[in-house]
């Protein structure tokens, strides 16, 4: 029988490690600049932590969690995102005793049953940064800041950052009257998904795609006119920020984000819109996660980015490919007397820093040159056995053809002289 991955689920390989880490390490330059620590919480968190934190009636929770039993009957999840968990964290561990704001990043796996298709997987990556303790708005920009600022370094164009305020406890249930009264008036016309989210969480049809409620909800009330005098100024103050930075920007009073813990500021970056890749990221706000979840409470703010769909555009965008692997010094071994002493030497090269290749299943002298051609590398080391026996070695100059003889106790220091390694 031929295995195959499970439905959503890929292997990664070289070329897409390479891009994988390639945006890792932009997003780490980043964290350590704005002084951000890293966390990793753990693959599988109690199931309650998602279902209080994401909301009960959010698509994850109602239909994408991976969920089991343990045979004690604890009900645990694949986490889904990473949010619930690194506030569970910061309650946990004591966090809240930490000067603020705390800010933390993150970048790891999670896991969502949903149609697989291209740049979204079920095992899919995600980086994240998360700033707690700090209700100023001037926080809100320094998350869209980071996130702009990763894709932008690495070479992204034509990003536009939507913003909107989703409001507060204070102002968003009348909001949700109004919209639902609007929303009935053409309940018949809603997709199925939406006639449910009436009932349930009526801000969530302002985040549905169908076309016909896209038309449906263009013609409903906009949550912007009816803020809190807090949450109006809260987001006057983060456009401010926003225009101070530079960072374009456009208002989208639709967007409300598929989760129920946010409040005031929510956002998504993402290419034009005519381009089919859509958002590479977002987040918001979620003032009131940390109490929900046991803690004090506690102003938060963060966001994700896509790694998946980040390294998919990246191979679209500038055709990244696995660069050509290089080598300063190629070890070519003849006989199994060569092969033996080669071990102990590969080990000095180790220590030395020395970027060596070698291959040790070859033993045509001619092949091997060949391969420390393809591997530009400036010297070859011709080791058989006459050269083990008396504990030689040849050291020839790829470029000139140029050979001579030292002694495996030298050799090291040889190399790194015409490497000029000091």
């Amino acid at each position: 029988m031929k295995y195959q991955t499970a439905s959503g689920m890929r292997d990664l390989l070289e070329n897409d490690l390479i891009l994988f880490n390639k945006i890792t390490k932009a997003a780490e330059k980043i964290a350590d600049f704005y002084r951000f620590k890293k966390i990793e919480t753990p693959l599988l968190e109690n199931s309650e932590i998602f279902e209080k934190g994401t909301g009960l009636f959010t698509d994850i929770v109602e239909k994408e969690m991976f969920s089991l039993v343990t045979k004690g009957g604890d009900r645990l999840t694949l986490r889904p995102e990473f949010t619930p968990s690194v506030v569970r964290s910061y309650i946990e561990n004591g966090m809240q005793a930490l000067p603020k704001p705390v800010n933390l990043w993150y970048a790891g796996p999670c896991f969502r049953y949903e149609r697989p298709q291209a740049g979204r997987f079920r095992q899919f990556y995600q980086l994240g940064f998360e700033t707690l303790g700090a209700e100023e708005p001037v926080i809100d920009s320094l998350i869209i800041l980071v996130c702009y600022g990763i894709l932008d370094s690495l070479g992204i164009k034509n990003l536009t950052v939507q913003v909107n305020s989703i409001g507060c406890s204070a102002c968003r249930p009348y909001f949700k009257k109004v919209l639902v009264s609007s929303l009935k008036k053409s309940f018949n016309s809603l997709c199925q998904d939406c006639k449910k989210r009436l009932k349930k969480n009526p801000l969530r049809v302002l985040d549905c795609k169908e076309e016909k409620c896209e038309r449906i909800k263009r013609a409903c009330p906009q949550i912007l006119d009816h803020l809190c005098r807090d949450c109006h100024n809260h987001f006057k103050a983060l456009l401010e920020f926003l225009e101070s930075a530079g960072i374009p920007f456009a208002l989208n009073p639709y967007l409300v984000r598929g989760l129920d813990y946010y409040t005031k500021t929510v956002f998504e970056i993402s290419q034009d819109a005519s381009l089919s890749q859509g958002s590479l990221g977002g987040g918001g706000r979620y003032d009131d996660l940390v109490k929900l979840l046991g803690g004090k409470p506690t102003p938060a703010c963060g966001a994700a980015l896509g790694i998946d769909r980040i390294a998919l555009l990246l191979k679209k965008e500038k055709n990244e490919l696995v660069p050509q692997e290089k080598a300063d010094v190629f070890l070519a071994q003849v006989g199994e007397l060569a092969k033996q002493k080669s071990l102990a030497l590969l080990e000095e090269f180790r220590k030395a820093n020395i970027n060596l290749a070698q291959t040790m299943n070859k033993d045509s002298l001619s092949g091997q040159l060949k391969m420390a051609a393809k591997l530009e590398a400036k010297i070859s080391l011709i080791f058989g056995h006459q050269e083990a026996l008396k504990s030689e070695i040849i050291l020839r100059e790829m470029s000139s053809g140029k050979q001579k003889i030292t002694t495996l106790n030298k050799v090291v220091a040889e190399v790194k002289k015409q490497l000029k390694m000091g």
